[in-house]
């Protein structure tokens, strides 16, 4: 059926154009097919359809877009009828325009006013579990960069060899100088004063000038 139908539409336009030229004719086809795809012919002459239609209401003394224009005209009451009940719905939940319910829609209204609440009240709880999760997994993972810091300077504490020069020429890389001869952090460790009876090791950080 699509198949002829194409066929059968070229051959139709092809017709109508022939019209048009031969007979100096104004021809406007307007074809709907089964898949409701349109197709349409206008003269060569650039004649639109409506151009058309406005002659044909003319010659024939009848209006085509009359019931169409009463058919918006409905539907626009309708949205303005439902755009005013949203506006009244929303002063009232602000607290306005009260006075024209009666005890029944008062009612209904603190219902639906605690159901609201108890959503927004349910979703501000979940954001801050969010949040609170967010910030022990920040605090879990300092907590690791402490201990990973911590087994660093015991292994260093524990090493016999850690901060001892065995020869001149590699002084300066000890001290704190790169190969640039850009001064670096100096770290010295000092050890407990036994006799003023304190206690643990101090680790002090000087920066070479």
């Amino acid at each position: 059926r699509q198949v002829t139908y194409s066929k059968r539409r070229n051959g139709l336009f092809k017709k109508a154009g022939e019209l048009a030229v031969l007979c100096d004719a104004k021809v406007s086809i307007i074809m709907l097919s089964g898949t409701n795809k349109i197709h349409e012919f206008h003269s060569p002459d650039h004649v639109t359809t409506k151009q058309l239609f406005d002659q044909y209401q003319q010659t024939m003394g009848i209006d085509l877009w009359s019931s169409h224009y009463e058919k918006m005209q409905e539907d626009l009451r309708k949205r303005k009828e439902i755009n005013k009940n949203l506006r009244q719905e929303i002063r009232q939940r602000m607290g306005d325009s009260l006075s024209e319910l009666d005890l029944n829609k008062l009612q209904t209204l603190e219902q639906d006013m605690e159901k609201s609440l108890e959503a927004i009240r349910g979703r501000k709880y979940k954001v801050i579990g969010n949040q609170i999760e967010t910030s022990r997994k920040k605090v879990r993972n300092g907590e690791e960069v402490h201990r990973t810091l911590l087994l660093e300077f015991d292994a260093r504490e524990e090493d016999p060899h850690y901060g001892l020069v065995d020869n001149g020429g590699d002084y300066d890389s000890v001290i704190g100088y790169t190969n640039e001869g850009e001064p670096r952090m100096l770290s010295l460790r000092l050890q407990p004063n036994l006799a003023s009876g304190g206690g643990g090791n101090g680790l002090t950080t000087y920066a070479l000038l």
